[in-house]
């Protein structure tokens, strides 16, 4: 767990009780009561109105508003929105995550701003044309830096077998493209995610090579034109 969730969650903690010891505090987060003193005092530095000792326990001295709630009405619709976005047009697996942040954000706002967002009118209807199931493995392959081996059929029906070092995803409004260096043509190359027939994570890592990295592909097509979403072959 990261350090800034880690004060979150003892934040809302302390929030939800009358009394809560470091010990208590150590035990639900997994780390030292050292830790948790370390935590309480940073946080009390930070401006939170915290009571109490070690030892005895510690309270919030009166309710708060957690960092959330110090978003503009426009930042939290933003959030919203693109919480909205991602259920619509993500994998399972993000699908589930935005779910999980949604219900955080609605968690932490005060009850009138949170009615008045529960009106909000930026809706993104679930109407995907195209299949999802690839993005999550696509994603962790990306991450953990796995070539993938992909049947691929192109816009004029050809099918070729590739074996692309994933670099990036992208969303153009209608569908996802995967922006890989492909090691047959020895150069980038874009796939649309929907017309991948077969994708094996080969297991097999590789190295970050100047030149055939991400930002080499962005500051090639970006900076010297606008974007826009290719198809190679």
């Amino acid at each position: 767990m990261r350090r800034a969730d880690r004060l979150f969650q003892i934040v809302q903690f302390l929030r939800s009780r009358r009394l809560t010891t470091a010990q208590w505090l150590a035990e639900r987060l997994q780390v030292s009561v050292r830790t948790i003193y370390r935590d309480i005092q940073d946080l009390s530095l930070s401006g939170v109105p915290l009571e109490g000792e070690a030892g005895i326990g510690y309270v919030l001295r009166h309710p708060m508003d957690l960092p959330p709630l110090m978003f503009e009405r426009e930042e939290i619709e933003a959030l919203l929105a693109g919480v909205r976005m991602v259920k619509a047009w993500a994998d399972p697996q993000l699908r589930q995550a935005a779910e999980s942040a949604l219900a955080k954000i609605h968690g932490v706002l005060p009850p009138p701003l949170r009615d008045e967002l529960n009106r909000n009118q930026l809706l993104a209807p679930e109407t995907r044309p195209l299949p999802l199931h690839w993005l999550g493995q696509v994603r962790q392959a990306i991450r953990q830096r796995h070539k993938l081996l992909i049947d691929y059929r192109d816009d004029s029906g050809e099918s070729s077998r590739r074996c692309i070092r994933p670099l990036g995803l992208f969303f153009w409004g209608q569908v996802w493209t995967l922006c890989g260096w492909c090691e047959l043509r020895n150069d980038f190359r874009n796939f649309r995610v929907d017309r991948v027939q077969t994708l094996l994570d080969s297991g097999e890592t590789f190295a970050t090579v100047a030149g055939q990295r991400l930002e080499d592909y962005l500051a090639r097509h970006v900076c010297a034109e606008p974007l826009v979403p290719t198809y190679n072959s």
